[in-house]
């Protein structure tokens, strides 16, 4: 079944008790609202509309970067309101539509498959986890138990079938505020019907709601390790590229690129790492836009690569093999070079430099090489 979705990220996050909303904070490296944006687009949405407050489109691009198929649109005072702004930026040919709170960024491909094959025979599924504390009311008299059989807590994304979820915003009363999406269906007739909730799919909405959630994210996520290895022979000229940096020379490396092996390896290593094939498949050497070019272009595409997939860097070593240049003179700035490209700390970025003892063609001077290690955080 086809379907887009829209995610409600237009709210203050006050309780969160930071300054940033709290669909914006970093949760283990990436903004909340983008845990979300990128398991629905893994999950096969056709788009997804993010609903943001007015002034926060910025927030929303950084928080993005790298990501496609999403579009933004302001959302109102109410999340009513937000939900109709979401609704009606949405195009294309699809059957269902997922709505779902930014503030719970835990939400995975199963829990999209779960509710699109309820919509099967329904026109609206919720995630839902059966009450399982005793439940008190707050009388007069003190408190009151309150029997909890046949309770459950609603959670998010919430599915339904298109036109239903369309007509039923389009007679909603004016001036009434729906508790949640599939009180809007409910409302105007339709069968909602619930899938298991998983205790994953966790709102964000106090501070110890993060603490919860840093420890989460952690045992979400796989660490990957990528190798890369790159090797140019020495021709004419006065200079050789490195790891992003010029270095005088009485020799130049011979390449269809710039021969920046440093780049080379450390784009395969990240390729690599991410299960993407080496740099040759994205930039064939037999293509001549990319005779000449410089290497960084290369290494920016790898990492894109790998934040589209929900991945975080985590840091990159890069060993140089030759006997000249002379490597530690340029080492900081090659260093300074990389984490500018990837926009990694200083700390998470190693350059070393050997030698051969004059063996081979690296010691005879025929050229040099370069090995590269990448550590790439991914979803699990």
């Amino acid at each position: 079944m086809k379907f887009a979705a829209v995610i409600v990220a237009a709210g203050s996050g006050a309780r969160a008790g930071a300054e940033a909303p709290k669909q914006w904070r970093s949760l283990a490296g990436r903004a909340v609202a983008r845990w979300s944006l990128e398991a629905l687009l893994a999950a096969g949405a056709q788009t997804v509309v993010v609903v943001i407050r007015p002034g926060d489109q910025a927030l929303a691009e950084k928080a993005f970067s790298g990501l496609s198929g999403w579009t933004a649109v302001a959302g109102g005072a109410e999340r009513i309101e937000s939900v109709r702004a979401g609704l009606a930026r949405l195009g294309g040919d699809f059957d269902a539509v997922l709505i779902h709170d930014a503030a719970r960024p835990f939400v995975t491909a199963a829990h999209v498959g779960a509710l699109l094959a309820a919509l099967e025979a329904a026109d609206g599924a919720v995630p839902a986890i059966a009450v399982a504390d005793t439940l008190k009311r707050n009388g007069n008299d003190g408190a009151i138990t309150a029997p909890r059989d046949g309770l459950f807590g609603a959670q998010t994304p919430q599915a339904f079938r298109r036109a239903a979820l369309t007509a039923a915003y389009a007679a909603w009363p004016k001036g009434e505020v729906p508790t949640d999406d599939a009180a809007v269906v409910e409302r105007a007739g339709g069968r909602v019907v619930l899938t298991a909730g998983d205790p994953m799919l966790m709102k964000l909405t106090y501070p110890e709601d993060f603490v919860m959630a840093e420890r989460l994210a952690g045992a979400a996520r796989i660490t990957r390790t990528g190798f890369g290895y790159d090797a140019h022979r020495f021709g004419p000229g006065a200079a050789v590229w490195l790891c992003g940096v010029e270095i005088p020379h009485d020799k130049a490396l011979v390449g269809h690129s710039d021969a920046d092996a440093g780049l080379h390896a450390l784009t395969d290593a990240i390729l690599g790492a991410i299960g993407e094939g080496d740099i040759g498949d994205h930039f064939p050497p037999s293509d001549p836009q990319w005779r000449g070019v410089s290497s960084d272009r290369f290494l920016r595409h790898a990492a894109g690569l790998a934040a589209a997939r929900g991945g975080r860097l985590v840091n990159v070593d890069v060993t140089l093999v030759c006997e000249r240049p002379k490597i530690k003179p340029h080492r900081e700035a090659m260093r300074a070079r990389l984490a500018e490209i990837l926009d990694l700390p200083l700390d998470r970025v190693s350059v070393k430099a050997t030698t051969t003892e004059g063996m081979g063609f690296a010691g005879r001077e025929e050229g040099l090489a370069a090995q590269a290690v990448a550590t790439v955080e991914m979803p699990g």
